[in-house]
Formats: structure tokens, C-alpha cells, sequence
């Protein structure tokens, strides 16, 4: 097997963390395809039938270990080795992976010999020179500077129609939509170097919204991330 065959899916909500992987694999001649989710992860895993797969854990809809339960009884695409990526490699999170079926467990900020060593391993093959790989991280702080920067740029574009999902989830009172919208500013708070989005976010996501009392917990904290965006974005304007 060559790089030029090797298919890799990578499927994960973080676009700093798929951007980092995809050019890294696309240097080294392999295919790559990218998804944020693990339903259209399996679907492009069946599609594709991809010889390797990254994994997050927390994404939104489908998570990780679900994806990694469904994918093994799916014929086609159960011997597809996974590697796991977290943030939290603590023991019971390993173990938890471990059990539902993935090949590997690696932490972020991801090593690029660690990355190089288990390629090979699980490929079986010599796709790295892992031997005089170093041990630097697989993207430097510079450059992910400068993917956050793109990457603001990119969601501050999208804004508007995500804040108008968002209003509309709120008026139908429809619970579902408005995390999986809020979701998607939770994963891009870290991503764009904002954590005040993800705490926000994240209070919104905890909510049970089973009292009316919840709702308008949730309009207050919502309007509080409009506020915070539009403040970021006057911010950039005096740059």
C-alpha cells in the first residue's frame, strides 16, 4: 500500500484540529475526507470505506462512542481501524473508547511522531520515517494563530444565519434544534480563542427544558452570546 492509496476520514467538530490533520495527511500524498459529526461520519465511512478513521469524542448529534457502537455492527465498515482523538484522555475515557471499539487512543495537542507512530502501526506499514520524527506538536502556536484568525473570519460570516436558526428554535420552543445551533457556537468558542462562547454555549446545553423557567434561562444566556459576538466583531473592526 502507497500513501497515494490510503484513504483517511477525519471526524471531528473542532475545524482548527480537521484543518491541522487534513493538511498534514494531503503533505503526505494520503486522501483524505473531513466531516464534523458521527452520522455523517458513518455515512462517509460506507461511502468512502476510508483504511483509517480519527474520532472525537464529543461532537454533536451522533457523539464518538456512539459512532464507534454503531460503526461495529455495520458489516461493511466494522473492521475499520479508529484512532481516537481527545482533549481528556483520562482513564475512564480511554477505557470507555477502548471498549466501544477503537483501535488507539491519543491526546491533543497531537504529536506529530505520536501521530506518525501509530499510522504505521495500524497500517501495518513504513508511511512515516516516525524514527526521526520529532517530538513537536503537529501544528505550531504561530500557525494556529493564524487558523483561528481564518477560522473567525469564517464563523462571523455564518453568524447571521446560525443566530436566526437559533431565534427560530427559541420561538418553536423546539429544544433539539437549539442545542445542536448552539452546538456549533460551543465547538467555534474554543476554536476562535473565545471560551466565554463555549461557557455560555455550554450552560445553554445543560439545560433540561422541562419548565418554562428554563426557557427564559436560556433567552437570557443566548442573548448574552449575541451580545459577545457583536462585541468581537467591533473589536475586529478597530484592529
Amino acid at each position: 500500500m502507497t500513501n497515494k492509496s490510503v484513504k483517511v476520514l477525519i471526524v471531528d467538530d473542532s475545524d482548527v484540529i480537521k484543518k491541522s490533520l487534513e493538511e498534514f495527511f494531503r503533505g503526505y500524498d494520503f486522501s483524505v475526507y473531513t466531516c464534523s459529526d458521527g452520522l455523517e461520519g458513518l455515512r462517509l465511512a460506507a461511502e468512502k470505506k476510508p483504511d483509517l478513521i480519527f474520532l472525537d469524542l464529543m461532537m454533536p448529534n451522533v457523539n464518538g462512542l456512539k459512532m464507534l457502537e454503531v460503526k461495529n455492527v455495520l458489516s461493511d465498515i466494522k473492521d475499520i481501524p479508529v484512532i481516537v482523538i481527545s482533549g481528556n484522555t483520562v482513564k475512564s475515557n480511554v477505557i470507555a473508547a477502548m471498549e466501544a471499539g477503537a483501535t488507539k487512543v491519543i491526546s491533543k495537542p497531537i504529536e506529530e511522531r505520536i501521530l506518525k507512530e501509530a499510522v504505521n502501526e495500524i497500517l501495518s506499514g513504513e508511511f512515516f520515517d516516525s524514527s526521526s520524527s520529532s517530538s513537536s506538536l503537529l501544528i505550531t502556536n504561530e500557525e494556529s494563530k493564524q487558523i483561528k484568525e481564518d477560522l473567525l473570519q469564517v464563523f462571523l460570516k455564518s453568524f447571521p444565519e446560525i443566530k436566526h436558526k437559533i431565534a427560530d428554535a427559541m420561538r418553536r420552543r423546539d429544544a433539539e434544534d437549539l442545542k445542536n445551533y448552539i452546538h456549533q457556537i460551543k465547538g467555534a468558542g474554543g476554536t476562535i480563542g473565545y471560551p466565554e462562547l463555549t461557557e455560555l454555549s455550554r450552560e445553554v446545553m445543560n439545560l433540561a427544558f422541562a419548565t418554562p423557567s428554563d426557557w427564559v434561562f436560556a433567552e437570557i444566556k443566548t442573548s448574552k452570546i449575541f451580545r459577545k459576538i457583536e462585541e468581537i466583531k467591533k473589536q475586529l473592526k478597530k484592529r
